[in-house]
Formats: C-alpha cells, structure tokens, sequence
C-alpha cells in the first residue's frame, strides 16, 4: 500500500443546497470518473419534493448521469450522520466543499468540515474552488515530512497526478529552524550555519528520492518531480509555498491517531485548514 497509495473506490460527497452545488456536483462527479469510483451523494436533512427535483435537474444535465451515482437521504446532526455514513458505505474518500478563508475561533469550532476533516477514518478531499467548467490538474504540492506516513502521502499524489493528469509533483519538505542550532553572531557562525542548512538540504533531498525511487514505475511516468526544502513553521510554509506556485492540488498526511486528534489540531494541519492554499488532500493510512 505505502509504495502504491491508496486507489481510491468508494467516493462520499455531503452536500447541502448552495449556490456552489452545480460546480460541487460536476466536481465530484469528474473525479468519480477519473479514479472509476462509485460515488455516493448524501444530503443529510428533510428529502422534500422540492429538494429532489432540484437535484435531479442537475444531476441531468452532469455527463455522469445519475444512474451512475447514488443519492442517500438522512435526517440529523450532519457530523455524525456523515461519519455514520462513511463506515456504512465503507467510504475511502470523503469529499466536502469548503471556504478558502475562515477566520479564527469560529472556524475553529463551528466548520462542519473542519470537525468531520477531524474525525472521519478515512481520507478527506477539501474543495475550494469547484468549476462546472473542468479546470485541468498541472501542478500537485505533497509534504515529505519525515514520518512513516509520508511514503503513503507521496505515492498517493503520484498516483493522483496519474489519474488527473498533472505533469509535476512537488515534494516540500519542511524543516524547522530550530534545527539549525546556531547563532549567527559573525562571519565565522553563518558560514557554520549555512553549510549545516546545506547538509540538511541534502539530507532531506536524498530521504525523498529514495522514497520515489521505490514507487511503481508507472506511477512516475511522465511527470517531473521536484523537490523544495523550506526551513520555517510546518504547515504555514508549505501552505504558503503551494499559494505561490499556484498548486491546483495540496497533499498531506493525516495526523496520528495516537494525538488528541478530538480536540487540538496539530499546527501543521492547523495553518492550513486556516487558510486553505488550494484544494487539499489529506491522506490517512487505512
């Protein structure tokens, strides 16, 4: 699985009756397509006749038709209906629409993404920018971390790359500045602290190409990776870099489970979710 990444099967996307819903649908719908998934609508709220017509209207007018995705009704509190329904369908990939900026406390608590983004098992896709009009997939930004989940992120943007057709993937391997313990006070300690910036450079490059060198061939073909070690915080710079360089799509590990994943982000997820660069995959290791 970890040299492979995850082939996503079972797509679930919750949706509510937005002005964004035709472009959530055409979205979803596309990348069911791509990844040759079974995709399952869910509404969680009162299937009124209203409601359904209005779906139906749109899912007419989507070249997968809706004989090829399922429409699931339920009543209740949408987090735990959807997290109900994503061990009930056996989800892989659950898929939600979200703001790109959100500010402070209340996005912290109230985002029902944002609380389902915590809590579900499985993956999660967060769409930002949802286009009716199909958007091409260029440029893919996955974290290369120095954990043993980030073989799985990585071979999961490749595959993803594979299926949406992007040509690069860049892999951002963050590293703290504190792990550069020098003080620069002279000519003497920056030349120190340059060459061991240097050595972690080279570190940090040689760790990633080794995990490359171990996917599939026909996951790396034709697609250029590049790597891009950034000293500073992890998940502010490599949100960040993404935004500059205009990445279409966003890649990175779930958090452990053995944090205290129900209440307290941790801060690389937490810059992020903040201020979403882009489309964002988080990949949890099944």
């Amino acid at each position: 699985m970890a040299l492979s990444g995850i082939s996503y099967k079972t797509l679930l996307f919750g949706f509510a009756f937005s002005p964004n819903l035709e472009a959530n649908l055409m979205e979803v719908t596309r990348l069911a397509g791509f990844l040759q998934a079974r995709l399952i609508l869910l509404h969680v709220g009162v299937p009124t006749a209203e409601k359904k017509k209005q779906l139906g209207a749109l899912l007419e007018g989507i070249p997968k038709g809706p004989e090829a995705v399922q429409v699931a009704w339920r009543e209740g509190e949408p987090v735990p209906v959807i997290l109900e329904a994503a061990v009930a369908y056996g989800v892989d990939l659950l898929l939600l629409g979200a703001r790109q900026h959100e500010h402070g406390y209340r996005f912290y608590m109230g985002s029902i993404a944002r609380q389902l983004t915590r809590k579900i098992r499985c993956s999660v896709l967060l769409l930002i920018r949802p286009a009716i009009e199909r958007v091409p997939c260029q440029h893919i930004v996955v974290n290369g971390l120095d954990d043993p989940d980030t073989p799985l992120a990585i071979a999961t943007a490749f595959r993803m790359s594979q299926v949406l057709g992007a040509k690069q993937v860049t892999v951002v391997e963050e590293i703290r500045a504190r792990d550069v313990a020098v003080e620069v006070v002279d000519d003497r300690t920056l030349k120190r602290a340059t060459l061991m910036k240097e050595r972690i450079k080279r570190r940090e490059n040689s760790r990633v190409l080794e995990i490359v060198a171990q996917l599939p061939r026909e996951l790396t073909r034709g697609i250029t990776l590049k790597t891009q070690p950034i000293f500073g915080k992890r998940g502010y710079s490599i949100g960040h870099f993404a935004e500059v360089v205009r990445a279409d799509l966003l890649v990175m590990n779930a958090p452990r489970r053995s944090q205290i994943w129900g209440r307290i982000f941790p801060q690389d997820i937490e810059y992020i979710l903040s201020d979403l660069p882009t489309d964002l995959l988080i990949v949890r290791n099944p």
